[in-house]
């Protein structure tokens, strides 16, 4: 009974309460985490531009201890992409370009590839393969790699693609990377003066930039360092400290699919103006979150620079999430509704809260909070039985593998990831908020596994 006079005097209370209430659960929930070890890093959420929520968690250096405030400069990773994308859109609004020209028209040394459009690198359509497993096999690592270091070994080893060009959907870094230089090409700018003068400029983010930290450094006020941890040290280090994270450094001067760093607070600006004409007119900006659709004529998740799904509870939701060693980034914005959520990290271990975020903002119980994950050791036989290729679906796979001790998993089109075993068949990733649950038939073999993340449950099946 008292559940439910409790329950009924919370849905009684007027909009100011209510909103009191969300602000003391976004807390609690962010302060949990963050004592637990799973959050290090800076949230900001809003309803029509409004800030209702604005927190820093943690350290922007180790070293010197200083604290995150909301002024801290963070990596964006892959969150890149959707500037990336407004450049392209920009440059085609102005006639220098048009997004269905091929690719070679611009970079002319990838004639291996002509068929292959920048509409096809915006919507991850183009079949490319990953350009960090291809350098990673071929290139030397002791120069730092640039966009230029790039095309020249797509140039010389003319790697075959995945599909033809808008067969299927393949997340591809390597289009955005190819986006940047296309820009460079058609504005006579560098990809970063270009966003500069184009967006950052304009809208007034003055904290906002394009920075290849170790292959042109400069001092950045108030910059939050990204950090790994060390499991053997058992203490955060620079990820270019860290044999298993190095490609930070010889990875450093390719951009376009990563390396704009900015902070919550500019990224608020970039959010308002996106409901507005300043970028672009208005019939081109629903383009920018229009799902891409294939050749068969069915319809992907993904837009120009954003990905988009429709849901039941909260309408049209754009997001993007960004991962690099030390980094760990989520921007989401509810189109229907006008509501915004920032998350930007600097460690990488964390967790992404989005979800139970979500539910919060719009005074729904969260279905389960995310855990705090208790590690243990498995077995070598134990190990080596859940490795092998599991298909989440065509073209897309996560391929398993076992590497001195280490299980880890590797989604197609992205980079390997450790995951780390809380049963024998329940393992866990530590750089963004997911799980494997892996299955076993009669005859006890593992023949198929269920990725778990962001409230999906998507089944794949050992090939």
């Amino acid at each position: 009974m008292r559940t439910r006079i409790l329950l009924f005097i919370f849905l009684l209370a007027g909009p100011a309460a209510r909103a009191q209430n969300r602000v003391q659960q976004i807390d609690s929930l962010l302060t949990a985490l963050h004592a637990a070890g799973k959050f290090n890093g800076n949230v900001l959420v809003a309803e029509k531009g409004e800030v209702i929520y604005s927190h820093s968690f943690g350290l922007a250096n180790e070293t010197t201890k200083a604290k995150l405030d909301e002024n801290s400069v963070f990596e964006l990773a892959s969150c890149s992409k959707q500037f990336t994308a407004m450049g392209i859109l920009l440059l085609a609004q102005s006639g220098k370009l048009k997004l269905d020209d091929p690719v070679t028209k611009y970079i002319p040394e990838l004639s291996y590839y002509p068929d292959i459009t920048i509409r096809h690198l915006l919507h991850h359509t183009s079949g490319l393969p990953d350009y960090m497993d291809l350098m990673d096999s071929v290139y030397d690592k002791s120069r730092i790699a640039t966009n230029k270091d790039m095309i020249a070994v797509f140039q010389q080893h003319e790697p075959e693609t995945s599909f033809a060009a808008d067969t299927r959907y393949e997340y591809s870094n390597t289009g955005y990377a190819l986006l940047a230089s296309v820009i460079e090409k058609a504005s006579g700018m560098s990809y970063g003066e270009y966003l500069q003068t184009a967006i950052f400029r304009p809208l007034q983010m003055n904290h906002t930039f394009v920075y290849t930290r170790r292959l042109a450094p400069k001092e950045v006020p108030n910059y939050a360092f990204g950090y790994v941890y060390d499991d053997k040290l058992k203490a955060y280090k620079l990820p270019d400290d860290v044999k298993e994270t190095r490609m930070v450094v010889w990875l450093d001067g390719i951009v376009g699919d990563g390396t704009v760093n900015s902070t919550v607070t500019d990224l608020l600006k970039w959010d308002r103006a996106l409901y507005t004409t300043q970028l672009l007119p208005a019939e081109a900006m629903k383009e920018v979150f229009a799902p891409a659709v294939l050749n068969d004529g069915s319809r992907t998740r993904y837009g120009f620079g954003w990905s988009v799904d429709s849901t039941a509870d909260f309408g049209r939701v754009a997001s993007h999430s960004g991962g690099w060693p030390g980094y760990v980034t989520w921007i989401e914005r509810h189109l229907d509704n006008d509501k915004t959520i920032i998350i930007l990290q600097n460690h990488a271990n964390v967790t992404i809260p989005a979800r139970s975020l979500r539910y919060i903002l719009y005074n729904k119980p969260v279905p389960g909070a995310p855990q705090v994950r208790k590690e243990i050791t498995l077995t070598p036989e134990q190990q080596q039985a859940v490795t092998g290729v599991y298909e989440i679906q065509p073209g897309v796979e996560l391929a398993i593998s076992l590497d001195k001790g280490q299980v880890y998993a590797q989604l197609t089109g992205q980079n390997a990831f450790p995951i780390f075993a809380e049963s024998e068949l329940f393992f866990f990733l530590k750089v963004v908020d997911a799980q494997l649950q892996f299955e076993k038939n009669a005859a006890g073999q593992v023949t198929q596994l269920y990725l778990l993340q962001n409230g999906n449950r998507l089944p794949a099946k050992r090939k």
